[in-house]
């Protein structure tokens, strides 16, 4: 009696994935994308673990300014390093980075608290933050936020800041986050730089882009489910988380 013949289940194609977002094609909006302008820089440091393609907005935020630049990694010796510029001075620039600060806790209504090296509320705020000529985000979970702020000391030269944002993420059920002060990196950079340049263009113009983006995500994970990022370990965030969240 003969054996029977060997079933072999091909492998299934790869999905491509976008040259720019790096999305998944099926995900991807860069045809969407309206370029902004703004005098501030920004400088987005994703963690090499951030790993969430379908979900994470960092690679898109930045598509929309030419003054943004995104590096991937753990540490780097100096700010003007991480930029690639032969000179940039952190006293100039803000840094986006929670910690165990939260905005309820501090005598403001602001959107941005500019804070002191020990986390307290710093005097002068208007002046300060008129000064910051660029803004650095820290892409990935809340551990790895912290990780970061850590590995890189020159972000102690920086003018750190928090955000006290009026709704929480637009992410919603689709990623929690731990606190409802953890934005979406595309959330984050619109608050900051629409709130210091006084230009709600730039935040209507993100925010459209991030709504965009989840819906066509709710739409192709109906139809491919297997491009839903795995569940996230304990301590998601947020694209900066956020120093979120994405």
């Amino acid at each position: 009696m003969s054996n029977p013949p060997d079933v072999t289940t091909a492998a299934p194609e790869p999905i491509p994935e976008c040259p720019h977002c790096q999305k998944p094609m099926p995900l991807c909006i860069c045809d969407s994308v309206t370029p902004l302008g703004s005098r501030i820089a920004l400088l987005i440091l994703q963690h090499p673990q951030e790993q969430d393609r379908a979900l994470g907005t960092a690679r898109l935020t930045a598509r929309h300014f030419a003054d943004a630049t995104l590096r991937v990694g753990l540490s780097w010796p100096s700010l003007a390093k991480a930029l690639g510029r032969p000179v940039a001075d952190p006293a100039r620039w803000a840094v986006l980075y929670l910690g165990s600060a939260r905005a309820t806790d501090l005598d403001s209504e602001a959107d941005i608290i500019a804070l002191t090296r020990k986390g307290e509320i710093a005097d002068n705020q208007r002046a300060i933050l008129s000064r910051i000529e660029g803004v650095v985000l820290l892409d990935g979970t809340w551990s790895q936020a912290k990780a970061l702020w850590w590995r890189n000391p020159w972000m102690l030269k920086c003018q750190r800041v928090i955000l006290n944002p009026a709704a929480p993420s637009r992410y919603g059920r689709l990623r929690r986050e731990p606190r409802r002060d953890g934005l979406a990196t595309i959330e984050a950079a619109a608050m900051m730089l629409a709130s210091l340049q006084r230009r709600p263009d730039i935040a209507e113009t993100l925010h459209a882009s991030f709504e965009r983006m989840l819906t066509r995500y709710r739409e192709v994970l109906a139809e491919m489910p297997e491009l839903a990022p795995k569940p996230a370990g304990r301590g998601r965030r947020r694209d900066f988380r956020r120093n979120r969240r994405g």
